[in-house]
């Protein structure tokens, strides 16, 4: 038997009836429902949602991630897509928003480890999904590159402090997924750290590389990459431990 059911056809055009803006929106919804991140999360943070609560905390942080990903830079900025319902559906108001985040960082650890189980789950279901395309399923290395960066803060923050720069805020320490020249990084984990941090610290260049390597899909091919670095002391002591 042929199927015949049609599938939503997503159209792109400047010009018609019916248009909206931050109309990518609607793609990278679309990539939470295929990859099952918006429902990963959902069962994940499921201890902080209260009984009589009407958002979900999962779909909150997705919200917050497109909020991000559209150019915001403060919790506030949700409300980009809260004007726009008929793409994201019914998004929280400012104080559930806070409250949410509020109650996810005094359990600090805890929640990291929920959504850093779901981002894994998705990253699996992503790379199964593109086959033979998939990063490493050619029997490839894939190398995870280690790199800090400075962000700047322009007030006051936890953690914000005068970087090597002369500037002022974090300088957190990122690893990627190198996919090559062609299709470029991707984010597997990101360490939070004071700006006067220093870049070749051993320490939390083993800690973000254990990260790292647990976003990796468990397949044995995907676990034969190697790391790269800042520091050659860094290098042997992930070689030594890992």
């Amino acid at each position: 038997m042929q199927n015949t059911a049609r599938r939503t056809k997503i159209t792109v055009s400047a010009d018609g009836t019916g248009l909206v803006p931050q109309a990518g929106t609607l793609l990278l919804a679309e990539t939470l429902r295929v990859t099952g991140l918006g429902e990963s999360l959902s069962g994940g943070l499921a201890r902080w949602r209260a009984s009589r609560a009407v958002h979900d905390p999962g779909k909150i942080l997705t919200d917050l991630a497109m909020a991000l990903a559209l150019g915001g830079d403060c919790l506030a900025d949700i409300a980009v897509l809260r004007a726009q319902p008929e793409l994201a559906g019914p998004v929280a108001s400012d104080p559930v928003v806070s409250r949410l985040v509020a109650a996810l960082a005094a359990e600090g650890p805890r929640a990291l480890r929920a959504i850093r189980k779901a981002r894994a789950a998705a990253r699996e279901r992503a790379w199964a999904l593109a086959g033979e395309r998939a990063p490493g399923a050619d029997g490839s290395l894939i190398p995870v590159d280690i790199d800090a960066t400075i962000v700047v803060a322009h007030s006051e923050k936890e953690k914000a402090a005068p970087t090597w720069k002369k500037t002022f805020g974090f300088h957190p320490l990122a690893a990627f997924a190198d996919h090559g020249a062609g299709a470029g990084g991707e984010p597997l984990a990101v360490l939070l750290r004071a700006g006067n941090a220093g870049s070749n610290t051993a320490a939390e260049h083993i800690e973000v590389t254990k990260l790292a390597l647990a976003q990796l899909p468990r397949r044995p091919d995907y676990h034969r990459g190697h790391a790269t670095g800042h520091l050659g002391a860094a290098r042997a002591g992930l070689g030594a431990r890992l």
